[in-house]
């Protein structure tokens, strides 16, 4: 073991003062410590094994020290040797075994300058018995154009080995949702480590553990009676040049617009593709309103391949194209025809994952509806006075009875309404009961002799072939299809109690209720609002 009392830094002063402008999101910056930790794990597995034991496992730890602005990481992995100071501290200094995961000697000093403008690094190697401190000042260093740091030293036993990196200062110190992401992605990045049990990789106190998605068990769209397939293909393609891509691509048992694509790997490390920043080609998944966009997912190990020196990125040169030419070809396989069985199938289980969505928009339609002062009718639009029927005499058996459904096939709410100088009792209803009704169904249409309020009852199937093609609906958006509903329902039923002949009668009342009704509570929401400002 040498005595090491100080690193040389040279050529790479200026250098340092250029990193903080790197590109860099925080999961990746965080993510070349990780690497580091991982690559002396890795080189000194056996060592490590004799000293702890078999059953050794590399424990990192990131924490986040919000009041003073600090990021700790730390690990228990073979540290930093004496032999090694001199390379790991000096910018751009290429380590001498470039086929780990830490290959551009770059990574560590990278990181901690973009996130930090004072940075140190405390470790003890396996077996040398000491422990070692270097300091970074970056404004100072680039100032005074130093060209050396000293190394603090002091004795530990034998026995300890760890790496701690201190970032201090954080010119972006993450909070909140930022850190939640942080979490997400770094389990995404390292899922293949982590599942292995080689790594437990703690953030804030938590260990973060990648959950994948359940696999699609479906029968084929070709054939509705056969048994129930793993909606799941394993690819090998050969690129030539050495150059390979390896591992599966399947379908999401739920579809979602946020997480569905493919993760792709180099070293069984991440690149790109982590937690919503999915790689998800034009090629193979189409446009983002398509199943496939929604539904396919993989992991593709690449082999023989560059990435950028921040690891977010792969550099496929000419490889690309080829890659995804016979990527398609293989999901098209007449076998196992992925792409198709991504776009045919519909799952029931899709919309009953949102149901509860959809419910909450139910409950919201009729809170803001039940809300309304009904003593203040909407004015109609002006239109030549028509003359009343009775729809009972006139339209026999067009008012249909719907079916009873159990509990748990409906949803439903009642709200009230004033529409042209009448009260209206509106039962809106969600069935999940039946993939063959229509739509949109209405039943107990009143007679214009009934008492006030006029009672009318509207379903929609949820069950739909036009409802299950978007599997990944929000409250917002479901509040804004069923209100639609209500609507031409309501029209409709007018239509026909006026005996309009016009057929853009039900499209003009539609446009009435949705302004001077469904509308209502949001203009009203906003004037109370602009009062308030105006008081103020």
């Amino acid at each position: 073991m040498s005595v090491v009392n100080s690193v040389n830094i040279r050529p790479g002063v200026n250098v340092l003062a250029v990193l903080p402008h790197l590109n860099y999101k925080p999961w990746f910056a965080l993510a070349e410590f990780v690497d580091n930790s991982i690559q002396s794990y890795i080189d000194h597995k056996k060592k490590l094994q004799c000293i702890e034991g078999k059953k050794f496992k590399l424990v990192v730890e990131i924490s986040f020290d919000t009041p003073n602005k600090t990021i700790v990481i730390s690990d228990n992995a073979a540290g930093i040797f004496s032999s090694d100071y001199q390379r790991a501290f000096r910018p751009a200094e290429i380590p001498p075994n470039a086929t780990g995961l830490s290959e551009f000697g770059m990574g560590m000093k990278s990181a901690a300058c973009w996130f930090a403008p004072t940075w140190s690094v405390r470790s003890s190697a396996l077996g040398e018995r000491v422990e070692r401190t270097v300091i970074f000042d970056i404004e100072e260093i680039v100032h005074d154009r130093t060209e050396e740091l000293n190394v603090l030293s002091m004795n530990v036993a034998e026995q300890k080995h760890y790496t701690e990196i201190r970032l201090e200062n954080i010119r972006r110190f993450p909070r909140g949702k930022t850190i939640q992401k942080i979490k997400e992605h770094l389990a995404s990045i390292y899922r293949v480590f982590t599942q292995e049990s080689s790594l437990s990789l703690v953030v804030d106190g938590e260990e973060l553990v990648y959950e994948p998605p359940a696999i699609l068990i479906a029968q084929s769209f070709k054939s509705p009676n056969s048994e129930p397939i793993i909606w799941k293909k394993n690819v090998d393609i050969d690129l030539g040049e050495g150059k390979s891509a390896t591992g599966f691509v399947a379908i999401r048992e739920v579809a979602n617009t946020r997480l569905a694509g493919l993760a792709l790997f180099r070293r069984k490390r991440l690149i790109m593709g982590s937690a919503d920043e999915t790689y998800r080609p034009e090629e193979i998944f189409g446009r983002s309103n398509t199943y496939p966009y929604q539904r396919i997912f993989g992991e593709i190990h690449l082999k023989g391949f560059f990435v950028s020196h921040t690891k977010d990125g792969v550099k496929w040169e000419e490889s690309e194209d080829e890659f995804l030419k016979k990527l398609r070809k293989e999901l098209l396989d007449e076998q196992m025809p992925l792409l198709q069985q991504a776009r045919e199938h519909r799952a029931k289980q899709g919309v009953q994952h949102i149901r509860k969505e959809a419910v909450q928009a139910l409950n919201s339609i009729a809170d803001s509806l039940n809300s309304t002062n009904l003593s203040v009718p909407t004015e109609p639009v002006n239109e030549e006075p028509k003359t009343k029927v009775d729809f009972s005499s006139k339209h026999e058996n067009t008012a249909s009875t719907l079916p009873e459904l159990n509990k748990r096939d409906l949803e439903k709410v009642e709200f009230k309404l004033f529409f042209r100088s009448e009260a209206w009792l509106v039962s809106l209803e969600l069935s999940y009961a039946d993939d063959n009704a229509e739509w949109l169904s209405i039943s107990s249409w009143p007679s214009i002799k009934d008492p006030s309020p006029r009672e009318v009852v509207v379903r929609v199937s949820m069950l739909h072939v036009f409802m299950t093609q978007f599997p990944t609906l929000d409250e917002s958006s479901f509040k804004s299809v069923l209100n639609i509903a209500a609507a031409m329902a309501l029209a409709e039923v007018v239509a026909t109690e006026l005996a309009d002949e016009k057929p853009s009668s039900i499209r003009r009342y539609t446009n009435e209720i949705l302004k001077n009704q469904m509308a209502r509570r949001v203009i009203g929401d906003r004037q109370i609002s602009n009062d308030k400002n105006t008081r103020q």
